[in-house]
């Protein structure tokens, strides 16, 4: 702990870890961050923070662990795997996984710390990398109260809204897959929407601005249409993210026998997308099948 604040470790340092690593050390906290990449090691020992090889030696004498990595699976391996979180943390410290993952993982998860002595927050997290990176996210959390108020002040300096949606870890989760559904078809609209313009001769910047102004808008073409009309896919969020994630939407509606017609659909892109060798560039790249299928150049 320095300057009375508490000691904090990172694990993960993609597009979402980063900015709330960076956010941490903007605020004054020692904080510790993994990641697979030496070269993304180094560039966070620049920016002030302390490169750890493995989730354990983050972990040690961290007061609260923040898990940024991609799925379910990453974060099994990152708590619980050979020299994960769970071989050196304390007695509650504070677990606060932000992967979007299945609910009734996150459920589970944080039934297993609890036992373990930790002290779980499910806490996935939207907002994009731009927010991530000025500490303006949104937490969708759910944990003890002990949890959420040793966890505050770090919390807040990545975090603009918090929401205490309950104490069982699992409710954060059902939230954030709410979110993606959304999320997800709102993508797979907005690329049908803008190559549509295209093909019907408009200019895709000033359908973009147009919209933007009118009822049709959302976040999500707000924030993916600059990628279509500058044809620029380098992937802050990327298609096969995609694919988990409205997976993840499509399995819990088989499960409750619950139909989401929108959600299979716009699934369906992203798949479609994937298999097309797409899958690690922008989500909003899903607009190259729509531009295939239709004969209609994109911009480049």
């Amino acid at each position: 702990m320095i300057n009375n604040k508490p000691s904090v470790a990172v694990i993960g340092l993609g597009s979402m870890g980063w900015g709330a690593a960076a956010s941490l050390v903007r605020a004054g906290y020692e904080t510790r961050g993994v990641d697979i990449r030496e070269e993304i090691l180094q560039k966070f020992s620049a920016a002030g923070g302390i490169a750890c090889k493995t989730p354990a030696d983050a972990a040690r004498d961290a007061d609260i662990v923040f898990v940024f990595v991609v799925n379910d699976a990453q974060t099994e391996t990152a708590l619980f795997g050979e020299n994960g979180v769970l071989e050196t943390a304390a007695p509650e410290t504070v677990i606060v996984a932000c992967a979007t993952t299945p609910p009734a993982f996150a459920e589970e998860l944080g039934k297993r710390l609890a036992d373990k002595g930790m002290l779980p927050i499910d806490a996935p997290v939207s907002g994009g990398a731009a927010k991530a990176l000025t500490g303006e996210m949104t937490i969708m959390g759910s944990g003890s109260n002990e949890a959420f108020e040793k966890a505050k002040p770090a919390l807040e300096a990545i975090a603009t809204k918090i929401y205490r949606l309950g104490e069982d870890p699992g409710i954060g989760s059902r939230v954030k897959m709410i979110n993606q559904l959304l999320a997800g078809v709102h993508i797979a609209a907005t690329a049908e929407a803008l190559t549509l313009g295209i093909a019907q001769g408009l200019d895709p910047k000033m359908l973009y601005d147009v919209i933007c102004a009118s009822a049709g808008a959302s976040w999500m073409f707000e924030n993916r249409g600059p990628h279509i009309v500058e044809g620029n896919y380098t992937p802050y969020s990327a298609v096969d993210i995609f694919v988990k994630d409205l997976g993840i939407v499509s399995g819990a509606g088989a499960a409750a026998n619950f139909p989401l017609p929108l959600t299979e659909t716009a699934l369906d892109q992203f798949k479609q997308a994937s298999a097309a060798g797409l899958g690690r560039e922008d989500d909003a790249a899903v607009a190259k099948l729509y531009a295939q299928r239709g004969n209609v150049k994109l911009p480049e």
